[in-house]
């Protein structure tokens, strides 16, 4: 017996979703758990798996296809299953058959050669308005990487307007199940002109659009501290000769926000129009920069983390974040967030609240300063943060002691190793 896939709302009050690509082809089996197809939002890709075995026997909606939720955009079969008629069966599960082509060219054209490419090299050129046939492979056998991409976009290479395709479904039933095709990106540029036009992505017009939200909405304030953290670094060198995962600044940082959080549960809020939310564990969102844009994915439970488990978890939404492989649930939550531009040497910033959080730290580079210790003037690692709190849930008191308490876990990690 037949039945439609529909398309999840992989993200809480969505409203539609990109069909990135399908896991399975038309007429082949999958087992439970395979993945069906590959969702993208605007910060993550969501695999969309199998519930039961069976038969993929029609797709109905082309990749790259922006696509309402709750729509159709497969027919799934019983294992084995075949199907005579199958736009009789179509019209059974109430959607609108898929007709032939109104008119056919004279002659059929020969068949293109097939490209091979990275799924990163596909994106960064499809974001890029650059069309596969324009680009030289340098990979194995041919097949276009990344960097064939950028070097691409380093000599302003244009992209010619993609050659139509054949869609997936007549117009009638893209409109039938609310199937948007894909707006195909350009790249502009004038013989001569100075600047290039990269069209914005998903993700870039999300995260301008949440960015300009919180700081229009969310009354931000800020506390600047400075820790002198030559024990800190100390006590990672040592963690590090002697255990077996690398620990890093952020992961300290992490550790001691985690350690501040508990000792002023008052900072572990989120705000809501009738309420204000307490949170009983302490999850943290850290700021990951990927070539789609920067994504916030979030530990869980970060206080009863050992920092070697802190790294590793750290360690492994990063590499994902950047490969665009993060589940949804992935992103979502936290009270908090950590922003670590310490790796570039920068020396203080401050950074934008990540609605419907309550503050995040912005952490600097640790540095060798001159600093006074017992009235004697010398040289030490200072490492600056900066605190944006919304005010609506926390008082400017609480942000105050909050700041103390995290400083000194810096300060004298034997507090937070203990």
């Amino acid at each position: 017996m037949a039945w439609l896939l529909r398309m999840p709302e992989v993200a809480a009050n969505s409203t539609e979703a990109v069909l990135q690509a399908w896991g399975v082809t038309e007429n082949e089996a999958f087992a439970a758990g395979d993945t069906l197809a590959m969702i993208e939002t605007d910060k993550a890709v969501v695999d969309v798996e199998a519930e039961q075995a069976g038969v993929l026997l029609r797709t109905l909606v082309a990749p790259g296809s922006h696509v309402d939720v709750a729509s159709p955009i497969a027919v799934l079969g019983e294992p084995g299953e075949v199907v005579g008629d199958l736009e009789a069966l179509l019209a059974e599960l109430g959607v609108a058959p898929v007709s032939a082509p109104v008119s056919a060219p004279v002659s059929a054209p020969a068949a293109p050669t097939r490209l091979f490419a990275s799924p990163l090299a596909r994106r960064m050129a499809r974001e890029a308005g650059l069309t596969l046939d324009t680009l030289t492979g340098t990979g194995p056998g041919g097949r276009i990487v990344r960097s064939d991409v950028t070097a691409a976009l380093a000599v302003g290479l244009a992209a010619a307007p993609p050659p139509p395709s054949a869609p997936a479904a007549s117009p009638a039933v893209s409109a039938e199940l609310g199937i948007e095709p894909a707006p195909i990106p350009s790249r502009r540029a004038e013989v001569g002109a100075a600047y290039v036009d990269v069209p914005h992505s998903r993700m870039r017009r999300a995260i301008a659009s949440r960015l300009v939200e919180s700081k229009q909405t969310t009354p931000h304030f800020y506390v600047r501290g400075t820790a002198h953290v030559d024990r800190l670094m100390r006590a990672r060198d040592r963690l590090n000769a002697s255990g077996d995962v690398r620990i890093s600044v952020n992961d300290l940082v992490i550790k001691a926000v985690a350690c501040a959080h508990v000792a002023v549960p008052a900072m572990n809020v989120t705000w809501a129009p009738d309420h204000v939310r307490t949170y009983s564990s302490v999850d943290l969102s850290v700021a990951v920069a990927s070539e789609r844009g920067l994504v916030t994915p979030v530990l869980r439970s970060v206080e009863q983390m050992t920092l070697a488990t802190i790294a590793s978890t750290v360690k492994d939404l990063a590499e994902r974040a950047r490969s665009g492989r993060l589940q949804q649930h992935e992103l979502e939550g936290g009270a908090f967030s950590v922003s670590n531009l310490g790796m570039f040497g920068v020396e203080d910033f401050a950074a934008i609240i990540n609605p419907p959080q309550a503050a995040i730290l912005a952490v600097a580079a640790v540095r060798q300063e001159p600093v006074v210790v017992d009235g004697s003037l010398g040289v030490g690692s200072v490492l600056r943060v900066t605190l944006s709190a919304d005010h609506r849930p926390v008082d400017g008191v609480v942000a105050a002691q909050w700041m103390r308490v995290f400083l000194s876990f810096l300060e004298d990690p034997v507090l937070m190793l203990a």
